[in-house]
């Protein structure tokens, strides 16, 4: 096991900000030839068949290379500063866990507040489009998780919990986040920048406020833990819970609408069940740091 607390050493002393636009225009080059390739080979995003290949390699190419080769550039040991040569711990593991259990209450009730929140009317034009982009989105996802063949589960698994795991975890919290914050000072403003810039990403205004969420809870993981196998489970974990839900609906044995809607009340109630979700997702936080940060001192002397 390497010394995870070693401090990490940029190349050439490259500043955060040259660092991020280093990443993001490496990112940007492997789009380009993510967009090429698919062009290239006839393969359509809009064709189901065609979504595993095309999204696997926009994975590859858009986050996964761009990550390692902006770190290898910038750092000595890019693996290392990662946070991807330090094993996962078991506590960790049972945080990712636990987590994914207690919070689904106050996700699905945050995500119903999101969904519901209308721009003025004057911003109708903007919430038009905004409600397009999310329609389409759920769309791309709807026809990705319409099998109800163990295969399909499986093949969901990899690409959706897995490979959107380990290749945005790669970029935004194993790179984007250590361009930087490589040693963790002012960690706290950092994990919430990165966090914004996941939920932008992902163009679902109607699912910013929860992703986030999610983004600055992966980010804190990586920070007490210093290995970024461990949000990149959490991800992995969040993402199966849609993949399971989606699979069981098509077995006919739940709706995926009864696992959205628990810890939403009818309307006009008082969200208890979300409400004590809530509580035990603070309760789960204030433990995971307890267990999960490297010392007190060190700690504080990184925020």
């Amino acid at each position: 096991m390497e010394n995870i607390t070693e401090t990490p050493m940029p190349r050439n002393h490259v500043s955060a900000p040259m660092r991020v636009i280093i990443l993001l225009a490496i990112a940007m080059c492997g789009l380009i030839a993510c967009s090429l390739m698919l062009l290239v080979t006839g393969f359509k995003i809009d064709h189901i068949a065609d979504m595993y290949p095309s999204i696997v390699l926009q994975d590859v190419l858009a986050f996964i290379v761009p990550a390692v080769a902006a770190m290898a550039i910038c750092f000595f040991r890019p693996f290392s500063v990662m946070g991807l040569t330090a094993a996962p711990s078991w506590k960790g593991i049972v945080v990712c866990v636990l987590m994914c259990l207690v919070s689904l209450p106050a996700m699905n009730w945050l995500v119903k507040w999101n969904e519901g929140i209308n721009l003025p009317e004057s911003l109708a034009d903007v919430e038009a489009i905004l409600r397009s982009m999310e329609n389409t989105a759920q769309a791309v996802t709807r026809g990705m998780l319409t099998g109800g063949s163990v295969g399909s589960l499986l093949l969901n698994l990899f690409v959706v919990a897995f490979m959107a795991g380990i290749s945005e975890e790669m970029f935004f919290r194993g790179a984007m986040l250590k361009m930087i914050t490589p040693d963790y000072r002012r960690a706290h403003f950092a994990i919430w920048i990165v966090a914004v810039v996941f939920s932008v990403f992902h163009m679902q205004f109607y699912g910013f406020v929860p992703r986030v969420l999610l983004g600055a809870w992966f980010g804190y993981l990586l920070w007490w833990t210093r290995s970024l196998w461990v949000p990149i489970i959490a991800h992995a974990l969040n993402n199966s819970i849609v993949v399971v839900a989606s699979w069981l609906d098509m077995r006919g044995i739940i709706t995926a609408d009864e696992v959205d809607a628990i810890g939403v009340p009818a309307d006009g109630a008082v969200p208890w069940l979300a409400l004590g979700s809530a509580a035990l997702t603070i309760a789960v936080i204030v433990i995971a740091r307890k267990w999960l940060a490297h010392g007190s001192k060190q700690l504080s002397n990184e925020v």
